[in-house]
């Protein structure tokens, strides 16, 4: 049966929930409250430069495809992926590197210039991240958890699989030197995680990366939302811009009708899928009378994942003889603690890691000719920890440029032509999160699977939530999956 469905919010979880249920035929009408789609993935546009809000990496390229797919198209005509090698580059304080990928050989060499004798270890570490993989992604990241008996069943295979220990203390059984083990812990930082306490299931990750690559679409990460928009819009799927939701309307105990939006306008609906922020919905968008589970209490006793302090830029010069790839992390002298500052004092250390992207090495068109476009990222607390960012965002920004002048971008603030930056406040301000948290909920074992809020409410029958909140969790991967999730629970209950 055919069923009118409204979806709010239009990131890579709302676009592709969208996608996927107007392929099968339902009415579907997706609203967004700022000016361009997106969400975390919109796109700034100034001096002639392309910025990428949001995501960078693609480390599942087949998780697009199927949404094409499903509505009989071809990604290749609406979108172009391009692989990226190496997929990392990773420098350690003393701007030593090393660049990460898939090949076999090729890693082990790179180990061998920092600790040979863990390169055994490595292999070993490798093969065991494929049954991680087929259990923690193949089986278990396009199944909802609704029941708590859901959970039970894989009990068994979570503690074989040592899902209990963090990603870091899973990586150093099989790996001893210092810098390496930060290597190959860094991943749940892309997640909103801190490896020192993040489930290590997440170390199916490396899988991942390992089968499929790293790729970069061209045009950049909004090439995709466009190519999404342009799909869900021949699917006759109805799209609307600077329409703020106000609240989730209420038919009955269990069941929702719609959504009101700011301008007073009520649109009626079978169901609801919310791509916002899951604590911003409930808090913000039903009220508490209604709520017997959700309550705020509950959402508010909810770990969050760290916030993001991200500079895009574009320079009139290039800086292709820099030592700088594609994708780079640049680590500090600390490592472990640094991240107890981030995620367990909430407090702005002095130092920083960041990840710096540098995207016009493979698709200059994103930027003017013969100019270089970056954005960087530094991973700070969440607004719970009291940082006055009106503040602090203006010297921070300032400390981050003068770091990056200093050793990998001469003359940088001198060339740079363009400019923007946005930190926890616009997280909490224009992407709805709570607490400004950029991953919404962190990714510890106890807030995995049916512990994650889940993909349909428990309050409401009809409200399904889907974006890096929910159940798998952050990420594309996990963002995708969590729309077909979605689609599969609407479509057995239409």
């Amino acid at each position: 049966m055919k069923k009118k469905i409204t979806v709010i919010g239009s990131g890579f979880g709302g676009l592709a929930a969208a996608c996927r249920l107007a392929a099968h035929g339902h009415d579907v009408e997706l609203f967004e409250k700022r000016d361009k789609p997106g969400g975390r993935g919109y796109v700034y546009e100034t001096n002639g430069f392309k910025f990428d809000g949001g995501p960078t990496v693609i480390t599942a390229p087949f998780m697009f495809d199927e949404i094409f797919t499903a509505a009989g198209k071809q990604r290749e005509d609406y979108v172009q992926f391009v692989p990226i090698d190496p997929f990392y580059r990773i420098f350690d304080a003393q701007g030593r590197k090393f660049d990460y990928n898939n090949q076999t050989d090729f890693i082990l060499s790179e180990i061998e210039r920092w600790n040979p004798a863990d390169k055994d270890g490595y292999l070993r570490f490798i093969a065991t991240t494929k049954a991680i993989f087929e259990k923690g992604f193949l089986e278990l990241s396009d199944r909802p958890f609704l029941k708590f008996t859901d959970m039970l069943k894989i009990a068994p295979d979570l503690i074989r699989l040592q899902s209990y220990k963090s990603v870091y203390q899973y990586v150093s059984q099989f790996v001893q030197d210092d810098f390496l083990r930060q290597v190959f812990t860094f991943h749940p930082l892309l997640v909103g995680g801190n490896p020192f306490d993040t489930t290590s299931i997440y170390a199916l990750i490396h899988y991942l990366e390992r089968q499929w690559g790293v790729h970069y679409a061209l045009g950049g990460t909004g090439a995709i939302i466009q190519a999404l928009v342009k799909l869900f819009q021949e699917l006759g799927g109805k799209l609307f811009l600077d329409a703020d939701v106000a609240e989730i309307l209420v038919d009955s105990r269990r069941r929702v009708g719609g959504v009101r939006l700011k301008d007073g306008s009520l649109h009626r609906s079978d169901i609801v899928v919310s791509n916002a922020d899951v604590a911003f919905t409930y808090r913000n968008l039903i009220p508490a009378r209604y709520r017997r589970k959700n309550t705020d209490r509950r959402i508010e006793h909810w770990r969050y994942s760290m916030s993001l302090f991200v500079i895009y830029f574009g320079t009139k010069r290039r800086y292709t003889d820099s030592p700088l790839a594609h994708h780079n992390i640049i680590l500090g002298e600390r490592y472990k603690g640094l991240l107890d500052d981030i995620f367990t004092h909430q407090q702005l250390a002095d130092d920083f890691s960041l990840y710096l992207h540098m995207p016009t090495l493979t698709d200059p068109s994103i930027a003017p000719q013969d100019h270089e476009s970056f954005y960087v990222l530094s991973p700070v607390p969440h607004l719970g920890s009291g940082i006055d960012w009106a503040r602090t965002a203006r010297p921070y920004r300032d400390r981050i440029l003068q770091f990056l002048e200093d050793h990998y971008l001469p003359d940088l603030r001198a060339n740079i032509v363009a400019e923007h930056y946005i930190d926890p406040l616009h997280f909490q301000n224009t992407l709805n999160s709570y607490q400004g948290a950029a991953f919404s909920v962190a990714p510890i074992l106890t807030q995995s699977a049916w512990f994650r809020p889940h993909n349909r409410s428990e309050d409401f029958d009809n409200l399904y939530f889907v974006g890096a909140g929910t159940h798998p969790g952050a990420g594309l991967p996990g963002v995708l999956s969590s729309a077909k999730i979605a689609e599969n629970l609407i479509q057995q209950s239409a």
